[in-house]
């Protein structure tokens, strides 16, 4: 027979598993489960007496079909999920067939999943960026004259009357008063053009009987000039907007408005408050704060660790977290009693301790004491008590006692 009958004789035996002529049978308990790993497999039970059929990719599964093995270049791995078990803390006889590889290469960009926060709350050390908008919407109400405005008043009946032109108008005085013929000084700020009008009417009246005043506005607004000024420059040409830290009192201050606390405010919550504030002053002018960058979010890890000091939280980290940043830690540490000093919104102290021995030997899948770190947390890692013991013996007898009056054994 040559070499190619025999490729073909030995075809027969290649058929799939689906065929009529080869009938599935039922698998053995004891062979072994596929690409599960040995680990996995010494710790899933296999329950007596129960029918396991092989599927495609050869998970040996217990009356059902593996819903993740879609490929056969995923495994199929076992695996604890801590929300199956209504916040108890699972074991790993608990363990059931997961996808650890659903996004395949691009898992180290990992899900998106959830916000770390729903709302971030203001802190002081926050660096915030307020930008300066001219806007032409239409705002509800009539203008009011501020000082510095320029408007112009005519008299038909007199124009010896009349004060300011279109190319330079009367000036309102910083003190929100105006000067005109006959009348001296009058308060026009906080007036609207029509108020003012009816005012030095009437008031002219005392000398004609009919003055026929009307003013003109020739330059508003002037105070949000004078803000953007500020803020970009006389030119125009710099960018409108100015960098505040939140001050340790929790306030920042702007231009026209002054000291402002904004501690514990949402970015639209300041948003709103800033441009009520500077609605109460001028017209056309809105504000749109950024958070440029955020306070410094510390941790500090003592105690039996490799690299006990202060780390920067720069993403979400669990205690295990910040052990592993602190260079893990040493084998004198007792990770039976990991202690975590925490200060509460009142500044008070608050402290737990944890076992995370269990989660370091691998024997607690999902450990209730793998909880989440603060801003400002100590993480204390503290030595075991044997250690305690033996260096209380080497400081009292070896170094102390010892040392001062030392025992000579054997000899003369």
């Amino acid at each position: 027979m040559t070499s190619s009958s025999r490729v073909i004789a030995q075809q027969p035996a290649l058929a799939s598993p689906a065929s009529p002529a080869s009938p599935a049978s039922p698998a053995s308990p004891a062979s072994p489960a596929g690409p599960v790993s040995p680990a996995q497999s010494e710790l899933l039970p296999t329950p007596t007496g129960s029918v396991t059929s092989e599927s495609s990719c050869g998970c040996q599964l217990p009356n059902q079909t593996c819903q993740h093995c879609q490929s056969s270049c995923n495994a199929c791995l076992m695996g604890v999920d801590c929300q199956l078990h209504c916040g108890a803390e699972a074991r790993w006889a608990d363990m059931r067939r997961m996808n650890f590889s659903g996004y395949g290469p691009g898992g180290y960009a990992g899900p998106s999943r959830y916000a770390h926060l729903k709302t971030y709350r203001l802190r002081p050390g926050d660096n915030l960026q307020v930008i300066y908008l001219i806007t032409r919407r239409q705002q509800s109400g009539k203008y009011r004259l501020t000082p510095g405005d320029e408007i112009m008043i005519e008299s038909l009946t007199d124009p010896d009357l009349n004060r300011g032109s279109f190319e330079r108008g009367l000036e309102i005085q910083p003190d929100g008063t105006i000067s005109v013929r006959l009348l001296g000084q009058l308060r026009a700020t906080g007036l609207t053009v029509s108020q003012l009008r009816e005012m030095l009417e009437e008031r002219y009246k005392k000398h004609y009987d009919e003055p026929s005043i009307d003013v003109t506005p020739v330059r508003t607004n002037r105070l949000a000039d004078d803000i953007r000024n500020t803020v970009g420059g006389q030119s125009g040409l710099n960018a409108q907007f100015i960098d505040v830290v939140v001050a340790p009192d929790g306030k920042i201050r702007l231009p026209g408005i002054g000291g402002l606390c904004v501690q514990g405010m949402s970015l639209p919550e300041l948003k709103k408050e800033v441009n009520l504030r500077y609605q109460e002053l001028v017209v056309g002018l809105e504000t749109e704060p950024i958070l440029r960058q955020q306070a410094a979010h510390n941790i500090y890890v003592l105690g039996q660790v490799g690299q006990p000091g202060r780390y920067q939280l720069d993403s979400p980290t669990t205690v295990l977290g910040s052990i592993a940043l602190a260079g893990g830690h040493v084998p004198d540490a007792n990770m039976r009693q990991v202690v975590i000093f925490r200060r509460a919104e009142d500044w008070r102290l608050i402290s737990t301790m944890l076992d995370l021995q269990g989660a370091v030997f691998g024997k607690r899948p999902t450990p209730a004491d793998e909880i989440w770190l603060r801003d400002g947390d100590v993480v204390i890692v503290p030595e075991r008590p044997i250690v305690r013991w033996d260096n209380w013996i080497d400081q009292v007898f070896t170094r102390g006692v010892y040392g001062i009056v030392p025992v000579m054994f054997g000899g003369d």
